[in-house]
C-alpha cells in the first residue's frame, strides 16, 4: 500500500513531527534549520538586501522539464536576480492535500534540495499545512527569499531612449509545456519547460561591466507583460524585431492549434535585459555562453507624442502594437 499523508501529518503531534523532522529537515538539512526556532536567525552580510515571496499552484505538479518544488525555488532565485541581488536564503511552506503520495512529496522536497543546492541557497525556515481531500490540488507551495544586493539601482525607471533590449532564450517553453500537459489537452510533445535558475547568468552579466537597467524575468503574461511594464514604468516607446524573437516550433504548433499568442505565454528561465546603448554586444556574448537563444530584439524609442507603448515589427518592416494581455490567459502555470 502506498503510503499518504494523513490530516494527522499537520496536527502539530508526533505525526507531524515525524514528517518535518524525518523527512523535510533530511531533505533541507544545514546549521540554521538544526536551530528549530520559531524564525531563522540570519548572518549579517551588511548593505542592502533583496526580499521576495511568491506562491506556487502549479498544475500538473510534475511537467516535462521540472516540477512544482522546481519552480519554487527558480522562481524565488529569479526574482531576487532581476534586482542584481546574490540570493542567500528561502523559506518553504507547504499547504499538503491529504492523501498525496508520500513518495510525491518526497519527490518535490528532493527538487527543492536539489535546485537550492546548485544555486548555493540554504533553506532557513518553512511551515506545514495539511488541509482535507478536495480543499487543495495535491500541494500548494510557498516561499520567500533574501539576498544580498550586488549591483544597486536596476529598476525599470532607469530605461532611457537609446537603450538596447536583449532577451536570454527563446519564449513561450514553460506555458506550452503546461498546455500540453493537462489532462483536458494531452497533447504528446517533447517539448521541455525553460524551468531554471538564472543566477548563473546574472551573476556572469553583473560581472562583465556592462551597464544593465533593468531585468524582468518573463513568467505570467511573458515577454509582452514585461515589455509593456518597461514602457509604461519608463515612459518611452519599445521597439522590438519580430524575426529577432527566437520560438521552437513545437511553441507555435502548439499556440497555432489552441489560439494563443506565443508572446504572453509564460517562461520560468527566460529574462529580459534592458542595458546601455553600445553595451549590448558585450551583454549578448554573456548571454549566448549559457543560450545560444539569446538575441538583442529591440530598443526603447520614443519621441513627446509616443510613449507607453510596445511596438513590434515584423520582417517587412509592418508593425502592430504588442499590447498587455488581457483576461484570462492560463491559470495554474506557475
Amino acid at each position: 500500500m502506498k503510503k499518504t499523508i494523513l490530516l494527522s501529518h499537520g496536527g502539530g503531534g508526533e505525526e507531524m513531527n515525524k514528517l518535518i523532522n524525518d523527512t523535510i529537515f533530511r531533505a533541507f538539512d544545514n546549521e540554521i534549520l538544526r536551530e528549530c526556532n520559531d524564525s531563522a536567525i540570519l548572518p549579517n552580510f551588511g548593505g542592502e538586501l533583496a526580499f521576495t515571496t511568491d506562491s506556487y499552484v502549479v498544475t500538473p505538479i510534475f511537467f516535462s522539464g521540472g516540477d512544482i518544488g522546481k519552480i519554487a525555488v527558480c522562481g524565488t532565485i529569479n526574482d531576487l536576480c532581476m534586482v542584481g541581488a546574490k540570493p542567500l536564503f528561502i523559506s518553504v511552506g507547504f499547504i499538503i492535500e491529504e492523501g498525496l503520495e508520500f513518495a510525491e512529496f518526497e519527490r518535490i522536497l528532493a527538487s527543492i534540495a536539489d535546485t537550492a543546492k546548485q544555486c548555493g541557497v540554504k533553506i532557513v525556515c518553512g511551515d506545514t499545512k495539511v488541509v482535507p481531500h478536495g480543499k487543495c490540488d495535491k500541494i500548494f507551495i510557498n516561499t520567500s527569499g533574501i539576498g544580498q544586493i550586488l549591483a544597486p539601482n536596476i529598476k525599470a525607471k532607469n530605461i532611457k531612449i537609446g537603450d538596447k533590449i536583449l532577451l536570454s532564450g527563446d519564449v513561450g517553453r514553460h506555458g506550452a509545456v503546461i498546455l500540453a500537459a493537462r489532462d483536458e489537452l494531452s497533447l504528446e510533445s517533447e517539448l521541455k519547460s525553460d524551468c531554471k535558475p538564472l543566477n548563473g547568468v546574472v551573476g556572469e552579466l553583473l560581472a562583465s561591466g556592462v551597464k544593465v537597467r533593468a531585468m524582468r524575468d518573463a513568467t505570467r503574461g511573458g515577454l509582452s507583460a514585461v515589455l509593456n511594464e518597461f514602457a509604461e514604468i519608463s515612459g518611452n516607446e519599445i521597439l522590438v524585431f519580430e524575426e529577432k524573437i527566437a520560438l521552437s516550433d513545437e511553441v507555435v504548433g502548439v499556440c497555432e492549434l489552441l489560439g494563443f499568442e506565443p508572446y504572453e505565454l509564460a517562461n520560468e528561465g527566460t529574462f529580459v535585459a534592458v542595458v546601455a546603448n553600445g553595451d549590448e554586444e558585450k551583454a549578448l556574448e554573456v548571454l549566448r555562453k549559457f543560450d545560444k537563444n539569446a538575441q538583442i530584439i529591440g530598443e526603447v524609442t520614443g519621441t513627446a507624442k509616443s510613449q507607453n507603448r510596445v511596438i513590434i515589427q515584423n520582417v517587412y518592416g509592418s508593425g502592430r502594437f504588442l499590447e498587455l494581455p488581457k483576461g484570462e490567459l492560463l491559470p495554474r502555470i506557475c
